[in-house]
């Protein structure tokens, strides 16, 4: 299948902000930043901002799993070590990202944001699914919902 035969996002470098194209299916060899040399580490939630969603996120040739939180917020930091989890398990297959909505207010209304932590898987640009609240069997579900056959 097409879809399978490329499987690249993305992703700002966490050490120097520069954008990098990285493919996925090379998540074991540990990707580089082209800039710095530094890691850029998918086996973990990538941190993303309003200007760099729609490119990390809407054009990713690999489902995205983002969780839109805030530092503040209490059952977001229940949900942080499953997303941690998920990111871990299914690194390759899907790229999960976190989205401080304090910091990205354009976003969060964008996708009808009312109630943190909300988690939207996104395939192929689009909108997939959605979990509100600190719902971990629902958060998982979500993350296995393009794997099933």
């Amino acid at each position: 299948m097409a879809e399978e035969a490329s499987r690249k996002a993305t992703i700002r470098c966490a050490f120097c902000a520069t954008l990098n194209r990285v493919d996925l299916d090379r998540a074991d060899a540990r990707p580089k930043c082209g800039e710095c040399g530094r890691p850029i580490l998918v086996d973990r939630p990538v941190k993303i901002a309003g200007d760099d969603f729609d490119r990390t996120v809407l054009e990713a040739e690999v489902p995205v799993l983002v969780d839109f939180y805030a530092d503040w917020c209490a059952p977001c930091k229940i949900v942080a070590p499953v997303m941690d989890e998920i990111a871990q398990e299914r690194s390759g297959s899907l790229l999960v990202a976190k989205l401080d909505t304090d910091r990205a207010p354009q976003i969060s209304a964008r996708y009808g944001i009312r109630g943190i932590p909300t988690m939207i898987l996104f395939h192929s640009g689009q909108e997939v699914g959605r979990v509100v609240g600190a719902d971990i069997a629902g958060l998982r579900e979500l993350a296995d919902r393009l794997l099933r056959p």
